[in-house]
């Protein structure tokens, strides 16, 4: 589906208000007012009903209620796993080119992976009452699930295409892009195949490609021969010890994939340090098609992303008024030189 493809008309989420609230906890609305306010006097067991009817309804207090903010709030919450890595910061350039055309002004969160840290400033943006969202993956906590669909926010979800999407969702599928890679690796004649990743519990896409990579091994009558998973965000030292360690461990390897780029550039240091020959002694494969990686001595062959578009598009329908929709932008496999 292109981004000029729409889908279903969205349905709008109606906004859970202070009223829903006071009926799901049986008080009066001004109780219920003065509980999440934590201002005036009301029992310990009112309290408890009144938050836990928030919770269950994903309600949270509205920050520029009585204040002169006008309505109709021109902010959008853009909240994002990672600035250490180059992939969201190239999103964001995206995303604000659109942004900086129009009224809308973006508020920027970092959550390191952490589904808990994406609760917490979902939270904190919608007491503010945001135009929209532009989140990372399609994954998210029960509460923040509630949350986003309660209040009304048009949502976009970027770089991922493998599952249920809130509203609007733009990227690619994080499956096929495993797959295209091990189904390289087999028809280059590579058998004995490692795989070096940083955290796949907290890095769901890179997780969903390790997957997509294992079946693709296994359609073709293949498995790992052993992997290396650093329980640490990525990075080119985190890909260098991760198949120091898979190597020493693992001898005969004659192919490693890696979870991205800058683990994958990792490697390739090990492999210069250690006197080894790329591809012939030890084939490399990458993700991202970061432009560091097409500057090496050796160009690292990877899959290239369309961090940039994705921004773009995701917040122009965001802003535009565009139905709920699916864009599957693709990716680009690019052979280079290590594999």
């Amino acid at each position: 589906m292109t981004d000029d493809d729409a889908g279903p008309n969205r349905i709008p989420f109606v906004p859970v208000t202070l009223s829903d609230v006071a009926r799901e906890a049986r008080v009066g609305e001004s109780t219920a007012s003065r509980v999440l306010r934590n201002q005036g006097s009301f029992s310990e067991r009112t309290r408890s009903r009144v938050k836990a009817a928030a919770e269950r309804l994903g309600y949270v207090p509205n920050r520029i209620a009585g204040t002169l903010a006008s309505t109709g709030s021109r902010l959008i919450g853009i909240v994002v796993p990672s600035f250490a890595n180059i992939v969201f910061a190239e999103v964001l350039r995206g995303a604000n080119a659109v942004l900086d055309d129009t009224d809308f002004q973006s508020v920027i969160g970092v959550t390191d992976y952490r589904q808990e840290q994406e609760e917490r400033l979902v939270s904190s943006l919608l007491a503010w009452r945001p135009a929209g969202f532009i989140l990372a993956g399609l994954e998210h906590s029960p509460a923040a699930t509630t949350m986003l669909k309660a209040s009304g926010a048009r949502i976009a979800e970027l770089l991922d295409i493998d599952g249920a999407g809130l509203d609007i969702v733009v990227g690619f599928s994080n499956e096929a892009a495993g797959r295209a890679s091990a189904r390289h690796l087999v028809a280059r004649g590579y058998r004995r195949i490692g795989y070096v990743g940083h955290d796949l519990d907290r890095d769901l896409r890179a997780a969903k490609r390790f997957r997509g990579f294992a079946q693709a091994l296994a359609e073709a009558g293949l498995s790992l021969h052993d992997r290396e998973v650093v329980g640490q965000p990525s990075s080119v030292e985190a890909g260098k010890d991760g198949l120091a360690r898979l190597l020493d461990r693992r001898s005969g390897l004659d192919a490693v994939y890696f979870s991205n780029d800058d683990m994958a550039l990792g490697g390739y240091f090990l492999c210069l340090a250690r006197g080894l020959a790329v591809p012939r002694d030890l084939a490399l494969f990458g993700y991202n098609g970061l432009d560091i990686a097409r500057h090496t001595p050796q160009p690292l062959t990877t899959l290239r992303t369309p961090r940039l578009r994705i921004g773009e598009i995701g917040a122009r329908l965001l802003v535009s008024g565009a139905p709920a929709q699916v864009v599957d932008v693709g990716f680009e496999l690019v052979e280079g030189a290590t594999a």
